[in-house]
């Protein structure tokens, strides 16, 4: 009885992952799971934890909601691990207190804008493979970058061989705007269907014309050989 009422007394937020150490900086919860050959987020992070360390393991996916539950979070680190996928809502529920973010050294090549520009945290993208588009130039404007690697958020793909293995900023203080070209590519692509759609009616009008002429002089051709009203007369 008194196992199970230490049980129940221990606070669910006070848990802490089998794979991670849990320790108190300044009054703060600290969860530690670097290096621990983590594939995925645990599920069971304290809920009153303030620094998570997830960094130095083999995630690949940020899921919507993977955070939700810590409202006190403010320094989340995922650096050096193997993400490639980040989901629209991966931070919904943090975004509020979050100050840091590290995202730096994985295999991140495009972002969803709506996961990041909700944050007022420091972010962290350096050492990423980026495929410069348009999206990740919204995310160098707008959002809060950490000036000091800022600069190695470089293109490993982009829409024309000459930006690649340059620093997006770079690329961009040259006057390059990838919404721009992406816009174009829009208009010219409804252009070109509208275009197909007009081809279409006139095709559709030209032959509508050339059947009914054709039913036309059929039926000329038909009545031409029949006798006339007159002559059945006389």
């Amino acid at each position: 009885q008194a196992f199970f009422c230490l049980l129940l007394c221990v606070p669910w937020g006070s848990s802490c992952p089998p794979s991670c150490q849990c320790t108190e900086r300044a009054g703060a919860k600290a969860v530690l799971c670097s290096s621990r050959h983590l594939e995925e987020i645990p599920k069971d992070i304290p809920r009153d934890a303030v620094f998570l360390k997830l960094d130095a393991n083999s995630i690949t996916r940020i899921p919507s909601n993977a955070f939700r539950h810590l409202s006190h979070l403010e320094e989340l680190d995922l650096s050096r691990n193997a993400i490639e996928k980040i989901d629209r809502a991966a931070f919904k529920g943090v975004a509020a207190g979050l100050r840091t973010l590290d995202l730096s050294s994985n295999r991140i090549r495009s972002i969803p804008k709506e996961a990041l520009l909700a944050l007022n945290a420091k972010l962290r993208l350096a050492n990423n493979p980026w495929h410069c588009e348009c999206a990740l130039q919204e995310v160098l404007w707008e959002a809060r970058l950490d000036p000091d690697s800022v600069q190695d958020i470089t293109c490993h793909t982009a829409p024309r061989e000459e930006y690649v293995g340059k620093p997006l900023l770079q690329v961009l203080d040259a006057g390059v705007n990838f919404c721009s070209v992406r816009q174009r590519t829009t208009d010219v692509a409804m252009f070109i269907t509208m275009f197909g759609w007009f081809a279409m009616v006139i095709v559709y009008v030209i032959c509508y014309v050339r059947h009914n002429q054709e039913d036309t002089c059929k039926h000329v051709d038909y009545l031409k050989p029949l006798p006339s009203t007159q002559g059945h007369a006389e």
